[in-house]
């Protein structure tokens, strides 16, 4: 099932996609009382994920009264569409596929284990929202397309072979970066990773269109994951190539923290960044699978799409903090 977070009048409300219509599953209830109180679960997204089971089978019967009476649906296109949810936490999983530790300047752990970073609420913005290019804080803005994990279930210390039960569905996350606080380098050239301030700041996390649940994609790692800026393909890889997949991700997560209904893990980017190109902090160009080499880092202006099979595309637009 696929569902999206969309603004009704003066709140936020949560459909069903279902084809190019958007059914609201408590228009539907306002229109034919045939739903019950339980309904209102679907006043959030968090709401929805915390009573997963239950908002399922109303989400279909939902959709089934609305397709034979037509209330609570209108054109997709139409939605005003917001961030599907905003996790408070967003776990992060750095050089998570080889293809990406192959053109970058290597920390002592790529490679080794998955990098383990955290980005707040504070950093995302929704399917068409702006990308800020803050001069002040960096000339090197990079963006990454990421599979990304809603947890459905709480726990911690979860087995590998039971973490996906713990999955609610999969949406997007663009890991904006901020590459020159990223990369350092120690007096012999080697360098460090600085993950706070390169990663965390406003508007690094896009977030969306939808969250697809795990009944439409029961194996998350055959999915095709790619990305384009100003239309042309700057990453084209695919899930199978993570080297941690999302069951040992949840799986390392869990050690650390008791993993909530909400939160959010994010699972690495392959190969194509503008880091690729950047020889000044260790890039490396290894090119494939019909990418376009990067002519320099994200300007505003700048469109960029990331797209992950059998969820949809993200959009965001590049602008300057100036205005």
């Amino acid at each position: 099932m696929k569902l999206a977070s969309y603004q009704h009048q003066d709140e936020v409300r949560v459909g069903v996609v279902d084809g190019d219509q958007l059914v609201d599953p408590l228009a539907v209830e306002t229109g034919t009382s045939a739903l019950g109180a339980g309904i209102r679960c679907f006043a959030t997204m968090q709401g929805v994920i915390e009573n997963q089971e239950q908002a399922m089978l109303l989400a279909r019967k939902a959709v089934e009264i609305s397709r034979e009476k037509g209330v609570g649906r209108f054109a997709l296109a139409e939605a005003r569409l917001v961030e599907p949810l905003r996790p408070s936490t967003i776990l992060c999983a750095g050089s998570n596929y080889l293809s990406h530790n192959a053109e970058k300047a290597g920390s002592d752990t790529s490679g080794k284990e998955p990098e383990f970073f955290v980005k707040t609420a504070d950093c995302i913005v929704p399917h068409k929202g702006n990308i800020v290019h803050d001069a002040a804080l960096t000339q090197k803005l990079d963006g990454e397309v990421e599979l990304a994990v809603v947890i459905g279930k709480p726990g911690r210390h979860i087995p590998r072979e039971r973490a996906l039960e713990h999955v609610f569905g999969y949406t997007i996350v663009n890991d904006v970066t901020a590459r020159d606080r990223q990369v350092r380098f120690r007096p012999d050239g080697s360098s460090w990773y600085e993950l706070g301030r390169g990663k965390v700041f406003d508007t690094s996390a896009p977030i969306g269109p939808f969250i697809v649940t795990t009944d439409d994609i029961p194996d998350p790692q055959v999915l095709n994951i790619s990305s384009r800026v100003n239309g042309e393909l700057r990453q084209n890889s695919n899930t199978s190539q993570m080297m941690w997949g999302v069951a040992e991700l949840v799986h390392v997560f869990s050690i650390n923290l008791t993993l909530r209904p909400g939160m959010v893990i994010i699972t690495g980017t392959p190969s194509g960044t503008a880091w690729s190109m950047d020889k000044e902090l260790g890039g490396k160009w290894s090119g494939g699978n019909g990418i376009v080499p990067a002519k320099g880092y994200l300007q505003p202006g700048d469109e960029i799409e990331c797209e992950i099979e059998n969820i949809g595309i993200l959009s965001n637009r590049v602008v300057s903090s100036a205005g």
